[in-house]
């Protein structure tokens, strides 16, 4: 069982933003949860990675401060965004503090429809529409990732600049039109001395910067912090550990913890209101997720399913996330070791 347990560590835990973020603006991050979930403190073994990962959001309810719908399907459509998301990560082979470092690039095509912003101490909602396009960048320059007896663990440093496209009051936004900062740690615990059994948290605390608005306003969102965690257990396809199949229970729950500050606009008027009164929102999913994995060939299949139960000032939907991972190792492995 020694070769499932590195088999396991070269899952990747995906570190980069998805972009339903970009265009619901007032009531999401810039952090799409439901990317991580299973081994999230395990980063690629050291060389050169590909991730390919394809995230659909989609959404039939937009809550209130309560918890209720006060925007539905039936009145509106569906809230719905595809991204597609290109990240390539390299880790060292050297140690730096005892763990390997390592640094990302993502690139994210999406596109979407349909935002809603929650407006001050009211049920208004002012309704968009939506884009495609490239995304923010995410950028991770440092992370490091330490190998445990029994648990392997992450610490990261990331940004996602304002790339996308952004200009204020339109419709087809692609990019959030502010800076954020993202530290994130990420924690593979394994119950079982085979590391077939795993327990798994990852979190992201992100700061932002401010974004332009129309009528000459300017916003900060508020820092928003992020916690996924997964139960998964591995299971041999075939006796010889060639064919690997990890299965678990996943989730998400998502805060706003910080008050936005700045001025936004009042639609249809040319009156200006504090963002500090637009509400806190949260929002909290359970779902599963399936990992195919074949160790020699360090290629790792993914699918994962979130069903969001509870929201507050958001939107109530469901996350699909499906693609796969393939490492080309630096150094290569002697002829013949798998």
């Amino acid at each position: 069982m020694v070769r499932q347990a590195q088999c396991a560590r070269t899952l990747v835990t995906v570190l980069v933003m998805s972009v339903a973020g970009t265009l619901i603006a007032q009531q999401k991050p810039q952090w799409l949860p439901g990317q991580v979930g299973l081994n999230a403190g395990a980063l690629p073994a050291p060389g050169i990675s590909y991730v390919n990962m394809a995230v659909r959001y989609n959404a039939g309810r937009f809550n209130g401060p309560s918890g209720n719908p006060i925007l539905t399907n039936a009145i509106s459509g569906n809230f719905t965004v595809w991204a597609n998301e290109n990240i390539v990560y390299y880790v060292s082979d050297v140690k730096i503090l005892g763990g390997h470092p390592a640094m990302a690039l993502g690139i994210v095509p999406v596109n979407g429809f349909l935002t809603a912003d929650l407006l001050p101490n009211s049920n208004n909602v002012s309704v968009s529409a939506g884009g495609s396009g490239l995304s923010d960048l995410f950028v991770e320059p440092f992370a490091l990732s330490w190998h445990l007896k029994r648990a392997d663990v992450q610490a990261v440093e990331a940004i996602i600049p304002p790339t996308g496209r952004y200009t204020p009051g339109a419709s087809d936004n692609v990019g959030t039109g502010y800076f954020g900062n993202h530290v994130q740690t990420g924690t593979t615990y394994y119950v079982t001395k085979n590391r077939g059994t795993s327990a798994n948290l990852f979190t992201d605390w992100e700061v932002h910067g401010a974004r332009p608005g129309t009528n000459n306003t300017n916003k900060t969102p508020g820092q928003a912090f992020t916690v996924e965690w997964g139960l998964g257990q591995v299971v041999p396809i075939k006796k010889n550990m060639t064919q690997l199949l990890q299965i678990g229970a996943v989730g998400y729950d998502q805060w706003q913890v910080t008050a936005n500050s700045g001025t936004v606009p009042i639609p249809g008027t040319d009156q200006i209101t504090s963002a500090s009164g637009i509400p806190f929102y949260s929002v909290h999913a359970a779902g599963a997720a399936v990992n195919y994995i074949l160790p020699a060939k360090q290629i790792t299949l993914f699918f994962k399913y979130y069903d969001e139960y509870k929201a507050y000032s958001h939107y109530q939907g469901s996350t699909l996330v499906f693609g796969g991972t393939w490492t080309f190792l630096i150094p290569r492995p002697p002829a013949g070791e798998k």
